[in-house]
């Protein structure tokens, strides 16, 4: 088995560091939230009360979980950040969603000192990281990738090499920009069906055998009632809150614009859900843009 510092133990990176414990896995676990380390000391994990003071010298792989990039350069690439013991060849994961220069900043600067590193962000929610069934999107060369593998494997059930560094995060922000601008297209259909006498699950039952089908629709569907796992039949409890949508959705627009490549749809999606933002309602499932639509906000 293998010896790990998890780094990033919220809501994602708890129950992933939890899976890894369970496999065995010697976890050594850091996170600003004393309360989040304690539960995976219960579960098996060893606490790393300082970052800079750790003995790294006998750990394979380093794995974090983050909020954004300034965070994840900062744990990699300042003084404050990781210390000099790791061994050479040390693996780097991070899983957090971060834009595409800073996951090859990193990258570049990591390879420079000798070290292996992927982006590998994922998706699927709290539900898959507990129950270890992530989507891993996977940016590093062959020889990390396949080394990253034998860990993301035990956090997740579908793990796809990207290509090159960084390309993990392009296919994480193309994917939820596309995942935005469908659940608001299928929110305002079962709104104007609604409107026009037609009731959610009769509209469900066509819509989602014709040509209208897709993920937002049939697995998370947004109208209270046909789906009955979705967030809308709990009030739209978060699984995968509005704020992390939104910030997707602006990464998508950043790298839009440096790529100078057209995406007015994704442009609309993310004015939509910063008006979810405005309202303070941000917390609730990036489902709950139907109350949007309906305008209950």
């Amino acid at each position: 088995m293998a010896e790990i510092l998890f780094i990033g133990l919220g809501n994602m990176g708890g129950p992933m560091a939890n899976n890894l414990v369970g496999a065995g896995h010697k976890v050594h676990v850091f996170d600003l939230s004393e309360a989040a380390v304690e539960k995976l000391v219960n579960a098996g994990a060893y606490s790393v009360p300082d970052l800079r003071s750790f003995d790294g010298s006998d750990v394979d792989a380093i794995i974090t979980m983050l909020p954004s990039g300034k965070h994840v350069r900062s744990v990699y690439t300042s003084e404050q950040g990781l210390p000099d013991s790791f061994k050479a060849g040390v693996l780097n994961i991070d899983c957090s969603t971060i834009d595409v220069d800073s996951a090859r900043e990193v990258g570049k600067t990591l390879e420079a000192r000798g070290q292996l590193f992927v982006d590998a962000p994922v998706s699927g929610g709290t539900a898959a990281a507990q129950a270890g069934t992530l989507t891993f999107m996977v940016g590093g060369t062959a020889i990390a990738y396949e080394k990253a593998k034998v860990f993301l494997d035990v956090m997740g059930k579908n793990i796809f090499h990207a290509g090159a560094t960084g390309n993990g995060q392009v296919a994480k922000i193309c994917n939820n920009m596309l995942l935005g601008i469908h659940m608001i297209g299928t929110c305002e259909a079962f709104n104007l069906a609604e409107k026009l006498g037609l009731d959610a699950q009769t509209f469900f039952d066509i819509s989602s055998t014709a040509s209208g089908q897709n993920w937002s629709m049939t697995s998370y569907c947004p109208a209270p009632g046909p789906v009955e796992s979705a967030p809308s039949n709990r009030e739209y409890k978060p699984g995968f809150a509005a704020a992390m949508m939104l910030k997707d959705l602006r990464l998508a627009q950043e790298a839009a614009h440096a790529a100078k490549a057209s995406t007015p749809l994704g442009a609309q999606a993310e004015a939509l859900y910063a008006l979810m933002e405005a309202a303070k309602k941000d917390d609730m499932d990036f489902s709950g843009i139907m109350k949007l639509i309906q305008g209950q906000m």
